[in-house]
């Protein structure tokens, strides 16, 4: 029985490998830059982007946003006047707790492909599954902010071992906290030493020139191998 499960497991994923592998030849078809966002719920995606996305000069974006249900950040995102397309698990992918390759090329035609420089897909809040399907990126951003602990790294380790780039969120809110970051980035380095690391705080905008600098950077080279 186990065995058999095991089996199971790695056929799904194979499957999902499949499919992530066709949404990136269509996303370099159109060379554009597609980064995975994921993190707990809470953590501070949506305001990150709104800060992000507001001001990128020259980068044409569109947004994927990945929820259970609602469109909350959908519909706050679609003021910045950019593509956002919704996609619920709850409707017809059985409430899923993630995105997968399969989701993602559903909702593709809903997303001027052609018209875009940069994707940002945001990923179900969940710091678990989201990590173990691909869905055709070029990389992976976790967001994590420090009202979540230190042991977040040793206690979810795929999870930010997953990503290239960690966004340390709500730093404006440390003094008021029993947070030690520099456990915290010890952890970190413990799992994924070649992560990069940036401090950011939604609400002040500390950091967030150099994650805005960093997602122009990543539509760039999608353009430049287009």
């Amino acid at each position: 029985m186990h065995r058999t499960r095991v089996r199971i497991v790695e056929d799904a994923l194979d499957a999902n490998n499949t499919i992530a592998r066709a949404n990136r030849d269509d996303f370099d078809r159109h060379g554009v830059g597609v980064v995975n966002l994921m993190s707990a719920p809470g953590a501070g995606k949506t305001t990150l982007r709104e800060r992000a996305l507001d001001d990128l000069p020259g980068v044409r974006v569109g947004v994927l946003e990945g929820d259970v249900a609602g469109s909350f950040d959908a519909d706050r995102l679609s003021l910045l006047h950019i593509p956002v397309a919704q996609l619920n698990t709850g409707a017809g992918f059985g409430g899923e707790c993630h995105l997968d390759a399969n989701m993602v090329r559903t909702a593709l035609p809903a997303l001027p492909l052609a018209e875009l420089d940069l994707l940002v897909i945001e990923n179900v809040g969940n710091l678990v599954c989201p990590a173990e399907f691909r869905v055709g990126e070029d990389a992976r951003i976790m967001v994590c902010s420090v009202t979540e602990g230190e042991d977040k790294p040793l206690k979810y380790p795929l999870m930010f071992r997953a990503c290239e780039l960690v966004l340390v969120n709500k730093i404006d809110l440390l003094p008021h906290l029993d947070f030690d970051l520099d456990l915290f980035l010890h952890h970190l380095d413990a799992v994924n030493p070649g992560a990069r690391k940036l401090l950011v705080s939604a609400r002040t905008g500390d950091g967030v020139e150099e994650w805005r600098e960093w997602l122009y950077y990543t539509a760039q080279g999608a353009k430049a191998t287009a």
